[in-house]
């Protein structure tokens, strides 16, 4: 099989890895973070360069790219350790909006992502159901030719900034629903905040606020799964990107500090723990390729390998993670050191969408055929 990547594929990396080294610093990074976590200003320009269409559909002026296009601009978001909610608004949301009945109003929304000028993101995750997408107490009962959404939800990207919310929600006999919400509707509050990472997030809480349906009632589970399966594809490729990055700056720390004279890369035992990082890196690569591969398989197949990914991504980024702090030394802990923060970052990588236990569960579960003998 042929891994190496395209023409364009290279170009399109080639354009945000110059983007993000010339324009998102590290400086620059720690003023979006102090601002709030997100920039309208650094999401124009990610619109400039072409990245927010690349998977909205052309006929409604996108790019039309796939998978491998997406985890290409995913990694060196991920080397830069840029803030902004990528995966959710411009990855995640049109999976769905790309199953909703067509409309002008979902053509819309789908025209608003790909020219950077909305922002629309799935709120799916609730405090009682932690990771489980089928836990859905949210309501959403009919009013007339619309439908009104009771409920809250958890830990939404930058959910403050957002034009609207895509949110599951439970129709009492039939099902899960995906409903769009608009953030200006009356009943709808929001209360923003910065998550460990820098990042922003947002709790919020419906009250009998005004939606229309996206995905009926009975559908939703299946279309909000395959949406995750999208984001987890997407969190596992930045991964792979901020853990390059930290390895470099790990290699070249080690190659300018000294002790007993003499650069520390110069001590075996040392050179042998970098080794390993590099060798975590390369193996979380291969699951990550692995999971946006397997984005176009059926269901089953789907989840169990996007679920096997995220645990060996779990593992890589942890292991590389503190091998880099504790390679550092005392630097490595600091706010002022660039390394801290991707170690910040990738922690929240590893609890989003699914821990490392609860994709490590999925996993097992999938072990035993129908006869009870372990695969």
């Amino acid at each position: 099989m042929d891994f190496d990547f395209t023409e364009d594929q290279t170009a399109l990396r080639d354009a945000v890895r110059r983007w993000a080294d010339k324009d998102y610093t590290f400086d620059r990074r720690r003023a979006v973070v102090k601002a709030g976590g997100s920039s309208r200003e650094v999401w124009a320009e990610l619109a400039g360069l072409g990245v927010t269409a690349l998977v909205v559909p052309e006929a409604q002026g996108g790019l039309g790219m796939g998978a491998v296009e997406a985890m290409v601009v995913m990694e060196e978001l991920g080397r830069a350790i840029v803030c902004e909610p990528y995966a959710a608004i411009c990855l995640m949301a049109p999976a769905v909006l790309a199953q909703a009945s067509p409309s002008p109003a979902v053509a819309r929304w789908q025209q608003g992502i790909a020219d950077g000028s909305e922002r629309v993101a799935l709120a799916l995750q609730e405090r009682p159901a932690r990771y489980h997408l089928d836990k859905v107490a949210t309501t959403a009962a009919r009013a007339g030719a619309d439908w009104v959404i009771t409920g809250s939800k958890s830990l939404v990207p930058a959910g403050t900034e957002l034009g609207a919310y895509i949110v599951p929600a439970t129709v009492a006999g039939e099902g899960i629903g995906l409903y769009l919400v608009q953030s200006h509707q009356a009943g709808v509050k929001s209360r923003g905040y910065s998550l460990q990472d820098g990042s922003a997030a947002a709790e919020l809480q419906f009250d009998a606020a005004s939606a229309s349906e996206l995905i009926p009632a009975g559908q939703g589970l299946a279309v909000l799964e395959l949406a995750q399966d999208v984001g987890i594809a997407a969190l596992c490729a930045e991964a792979v990107g901020a853990m390059e990055k930290l390895v470099e700056l790990t290699a070249e720390y080690m190659n300018t500090r000294k002790q007993f004279g003499v650069a520390i890369a110069s001590f075996q035992a040392l050179r042998h723990r970098l080794a390993d990082m590099k060798m975590q890196l390369e193996l979380a690569r291969s699951m990550s390729y692995y999971a946006t591969l397997k984005l176009g398989e059926p269901a089953p197949q789907r989840r169990r390998a996007l679920s096997q990914a995220k645990v060996q991504l779990g593992q890589s980024l942890r292991f590389v993670g503190q091998q880099a702090v504790q390679l550092h030394g005392g630097i490595g802990m600091t706010d002022e050191y660039v390394g801290a923060h991707y170690f910040k970052r990738l922690t929240c990588i590893e609890l989003s969408l699914g821990d490392t236990l609860h994709h490590l569960g999925i996993v097992s579960s999938g072990m035993q055929d129908t006869a009870g003998v372990f695969a």
